[in-house]
């Protein structure tokens, strides 16, 4: 079967993938304030939707006040065909246009339970759920997926089940879930799929840098959506690199762009938890992939991972941005920086 991918447009669009703990709505609001490129946004999943007007619900998250409804995808973890129905409806109620089924997350704890990506193995089950959400959703519906748990052959089964069914999207990470991060995408199960495929078709899985990007353009001739993660957590600027949009080019000026930002969502954070110190967590989180832009990313992260207190995370926030250079790209260069445990 041969269909020519819906994906296909003359401009690039870009995404920004979920990460727990770390790309929260504080860091969205804030993220969209300082950078461009980003055209679609996803929120780290939610799952428990255990009855009409959950309490899962009733956060700032989700709230639409503080979130742009056209632009915003909210994402649930679930292996239950109600639970995403009610999801779906209560969304729907919010102003949501689109949900996203997370089936693409690799960690064992949640694989287990034939969740995420441990979905993935069992196409009965997955036909299953779609058929009973069938003419029940109240938004649009996309799947964010790997390959496979085990192995990559895995889609093979799932892409008539997926055809079958209106998908908004359907966004694959080039990975299977034992993989988790490790190792590199298979670049050729992901483009063997592509003209099997009836939804808009996303890309995922380490677009670190432009030279990246242009190698995947020329593998995957009908792919131009494409998801960002760790590349942009390392590097902000990487959307507005990838579209060419140049508005601050010199490194020095990045770098203060950079430390705006993460002022900005360090006292924002502070703000919304009543200083709680849970945001120091959060933060270094997003510092374990920033530290890679900077030219010694050891040394930005033994200044920040011991930070115990506000005022000593102050302190080595200022140190680094003070004394350290922005050289960009990080992620793309992490291969290439030896860390050793304690650093």
């Amino acid at each position: 079967m041969q269909i020519q991918n819906a994906s296909v447009s003359e401009e690039m669009h870009l995404q920004l993938g979920p990460f727990q703990g770390i790309t929260d709505v504080y860091f969205r609001q804030v993220y969209m304030k300082h950078f461009e490129g980003i055209d679609k946004l996803f929120t780290p999943f939610f799952s428990g939707i255990h009855k009409e007007n959950s309490k899962n619900l009733r956060s700032d998250e989700i709230k639409p006040a503080l979130n742009d409804l056209s632009i915003t995808v909210p994402q649930i973890l679930s292996n239950d065909a109600d639970e995403i129905i009610r999801f779906s409806s209560q969304c729907n109620a919010m102003g949501y246009n689109e949900i996203n089924l997370n089936m693409g997350c690799p960690y064992p704890l949640v694989a287990k339970k034939k969740r995420g990506s441990g979905l993935l193995p069992y196409p009965t089950l997955v036909q299953s759920i779609l058929e009973k959400l069938e003419g029940k959703l109240s938004t649009g519906f996309s799947i964010k997926c790997r390959l496979g748990y085990h192995n990559a052959d895995e889609i093979d089964e799932l892409i008539p089940i997926f055809n079958n069914f209106d998908l908004s999207e359907l966004i694959i990470h080039a990975r299977i879930g034992k993989q988790l991060y490790k190792g590199i995408p298979d670049f050729d199960r992901f483009k063997a799929v592509i003209s099997q495929i009836k939804a808009p078709l996303v890309y995922n899985g380490d677009i670190f840098s432009s030279d990246n990007l242009d190698d995947y353009q020329a593998k995957f001739e009908f792919i131009n959506s494409w998801m960002l993660g760790r590349g942009l957590l390392a590097d902000p600027f990487l959307p507005s690199d990838l579209k060419k949009i140049h508005n601050v080019a010199e490194n020095d000026n990045r770098k203060e762009k950079v430390r705006l930002f993460m002022n900005e969502l360090y006292q924002l954070r502070r703000e919304m938890s009543n200083d709680n110190l849970s945001v120091l967590g959060r933060m270094k989180e997003l510092w374990s992939y920033l530290r890679f832009s900077f030219d010694e990313p050891q040394t930005v992260w033994r200044l920040v991972r011991k930070v115990k207190n506000f005022a000593e995370y102050e302190s080595a926030t200022d140190a680094i941005f003070n004394e350290l250079y922005w050289v960009g790209t990080g992620y793309a260069r992490k291969s290439e920086i030896q860390l050793t445990e304690d650093q």
